[in-house]
């Protein structure tokens, strides 16, 4: 796990009369959290082209493993971040190489060489984020994993012949360069009060765009324009997998080739030079993890977990029940508010770009408990996603199956009457579900589950000057032929939420302390396995996740596990109206919202104002303004 950066030049000679070396070393240096290990730059003048990394080292941790690595043919340059699961097997593929480590960096690059970039894509198994210069193309191609678990961010900065491209794991990389000077995407901003995020390719700044998952793109000197490309795509998966490859075995083989899957991933993401452990909240997904670890491993695993005082948000409990039985060394931190708010103020430089999962709180305290004794965590996400883990996914399924009987016209005219009656009082009330920001007109089950998703219904009204990017309802919702309401909505989770909420989430907390997160839910060949399976090997008499289950059944006691779903939130609606009361006050002073020219200011008091008198709770809209009005307050200082 590592960071990378870097640029191209516009124009290559324009490179001959700027300081590469400073530049490229202030770039990796923004993200050295990513990377403590070692730092590393490769420049080839002449060309434009500067490759910054900065190491985390995991696998050959000796200096055979040093980036920026260029291929045994010499043809090759790359700045690599994340891990490649099954390099082992690629290395016996390739035969008797003049290997000098055993690191997957040089795996990969040796496979460059053998078959070519674009197809050495579909043979890796892994997480990544990489960057490689073709000296003999003269190219730079940037890809990104499968799933999106690594992140990339890229784009143009500058006018004319002196533009410059610049690319990162971390906007806070791009922005350490002279060139950059991007301005506040306000269409973005609008996704983010919508999403509490802003999904790919969309970024924070007009410009700079994140590479999708399961995408490469090339660009060079000559040709500006970034070709982007898909060498893997969900949506086909989920397609294919309600098709051709529809799984047509038994419940029990189905768990049976669940359970080897996940083994082997498992057992490939214990491989580690440095100490490893697993995040354990004592769920479904979490526990199976563990349990197929400690299943593995002739020594206790180490498993870390984080409670809270308010019982209603608290699983603790429940994690060290699990640990007891299955033997793991296990450490736990009971959260306080004062423990978060210290948290809250690093939000800015850990997410670079406003982020509003509340959850994210917990996520970096859990990372920076478990990066005190490992440099690897494993974790359980992507099994909701994957295994029709999310209540809402039957609501929205009940809604949709309610409403289509009703005619477009006379559901319009209804949307707006509970509006009026029901003014919104609670987070996914009916006048949620069918108001939609105008989206029910499209008259499609994915915009009900959008709307069921969305925090504000109409950013357009809250963003001065913004706009939701049409495109985003376009490329993120495909056709998804032949998939049933539910299994389109999982989709639609796997294509936007895992990778622009959940991925990002992990990935920039646990990297703000040096911690390697593994998701093996994620391995490709679990993925597409798992949509092969019958709807009703996901969703049985009304539990989520049966097969999941019926495999963690077979390690841990099933009334261990049993209970009401309760994710990974924090009481963010009480600590607003208590310990972070009058920090919130300041972020939304009325004159500050008007003279920053971003929100509208009584849109935001009156959700404000109606939190801290009870009336409503208001804290999911509240948190995303919070959040960029954080990220704008932190821009300020640089």
């Amino acid at each position: 796990m590592c960071g990378i950066a870097g640029f191209l030049a516009g124009t290559p000679d324009h490179a001959h009369h700027v300081e590469q070396q400073d530049i490229l070393r202030r770039m990796t240096d923004t993200i050295a959290h990513r990377g403590p290990d070692a730092a590393g730059q490769w420049r080839d003048n002449p060309s434009g082209i500067g490759l910054g990394h900065r190491r985390l080292a995991i696998i050959d941790v000796s200096v055979q493993g040093h980036q920026p690595m260029a291929s045994v043919c010499g043809r090759y340059v790359l700045v690599f971040n994340g891990e490649i699961y099954n390099h082992a097997s690629l290395r016996e593929r390739l035969g008797l190489q003049p290997w000098r480590g055993h690191s997957d960096t040089e795996t990969v690059l040796a496979c460059f060489s053998a078959y070519g970039v674009e197809l050495t894509l579909p043979k890796l198994v892994g997480m990544f984020a990489f960057a490689v210069w073709d000296r003999q193309q003269r190219t730079l191609l940037l890809a990104r994993d499968r799933l999106g678990e690594k992140p990339l961010y890229y784009g143009w900065q500058g006018e004319g012949d002196a533009a410059t491209f610049l690319f990162g794991s971390e906007l806070k990389a791009l922005r350490a360069h002279p060139a950059f000077n991007a301005s506040v995407d306000r269409d973005a901003l609008c996704l983010l009060m919508r999403l509490n995020c802003i999904p790919a390719p969309h970024s924070i700044f007009n410009g700079i765009r994140k590479l999708p998952p399961g995408s490469y793109l090339t660009v060079s000197s000559r040709q500006r324009d970034p070709a982007v490309r898909t060498y893997w795509s969900g949506s086909e998966v989920a397609e294919r997998g309600n098709g051709s490859d529809r799984f047509l075995g038994t419940a029990e083989q189905a768990v049976d080739e669940l359970e080897s899957l996940l083994k082997d991933a498992v057992r490939q993401q214990m491989t580690a030079d440095v100490p490893l452990g697993a995040f354990l909240s004592g769920g479904v997904d979490s526990s199976t993890v563990v349990a197929l670890m400690q299943a593995q491993s002739a020594q206790p695993i180490k498993t870390f977990s984080i409670g809270f005082q308010e019982s209603a948000y608290n699983e603790a409990g429940y994690a060290k029940t699990v640990a007891q039985y299955l033997g793991t060394h296990h450490t736990e931190l009971y959260v306080t508010p004062e423990q978060a708010m210290a948290v809250i103020q690093r939000l800015p430089f850990l997410y670079d770009e406003p982020f509003a999962d509340s959850s994210q709180i917990p996520t970096f305290l859990v990372s920076q408990l478990a990066r005190r004794q490992v440099t690897v965590s494993l974790s359980g996400d992507g099994g909701d996603e994957l295994f029709c883990g999310y209540d809402r996914y039957r609501l929205a399924a009940d809604r949709w199956n309610k409403l289509s009987a009703i005619p477009g016209p006379l559901r319009a005219w209804a949307a707006q009457a509970l509006t009026r009656l029901l003014q919104g009082r609670w987070p996914y009330s009916a006048d949620k579900l069918l108001k939609g920001a105008g989206m029910l007109g499209r008259q499609t089950p994915e915009a009900l589950y959008l709307d069921i998703l969305s925090h504000w219904r109409d950013p357009a009204a809250l963003v001065v000057g913004g706009e939701e990017p049409a495109t985003f309802l376009t490329a993120n919702m495909p056709s998804l032929a032949g998939l049933g309401t539910i299994e389109r909505m999982m989709a639609l989770d796997l294509l936007t939420y895992l990778p622009d909420d959940i991925l990002t989430k992990v990935d920039r907390a646990a990297m703000g302390v040096s911690l390697e997160t593994r998701v093996p839910f994620l391995d490709h060949r679990v993925v597409e396995f798992a949509w092969t399976l019958p709807l009703g090997y996901k969703l049985r008499d009304g539990q989520t996740k049966w097969a999941l289950r019926q495999v963690l059944y077979r390690h841990v006691p099933k009334h261990l596990i049993e209970r009401p779903k309760m994710g990974f939130a924090v009481p963010i609606d009480a600590w607003l109206r208590g310990p972070l009361k009058d920090w919130a006050q300041d972020l939304l002073d009325v004159s500050r919202l008007r003279n920053e020219g971003y929100l509208n200011p009584s849109a935001v008091r009156l959700k404000w104002d109606q939190h801290l008198s009870g009336s409503h709770n208001w804290q999911n809209h509240l948190w995303n303004v919070l959040m960029f009005q954080l990220w704008l307050q932190a821009q300020k200082a640089i």
